[in-house]
């Protein structure tokens, strides 16, 4: 018997390596890490423009009527 097991590894956008454990952005994933890494950044810290730039991938899906 074999046991099926749910794909939910996805693929960061900020470090872009596969996790399974984070946050859904519209279309976009952001893994835990990196999001505590996110939110604990000063923004004079050089990280800071960094995530900024890796954010602006986040694509905002059209909404279609």
């Amino acid at each position: 018997m074999s046991t099926l097991k749910k794909n939910t590894e996805k693929t960061c956008i900020v470090c872009d390596q596969v996790k399974d454990d984070g946050i859904h952005l519209y279309t976009s994933f952001i893994c835990k890490q990196c999001e505590l890494a996110m939110i604990g950044t000063e923004t004079d810290d050089p990280r800071y423009k960094y995530y900024l730039k890796r954010l602006k991938k986040v694509n905002t899906p059209e909404i279609y009527s």
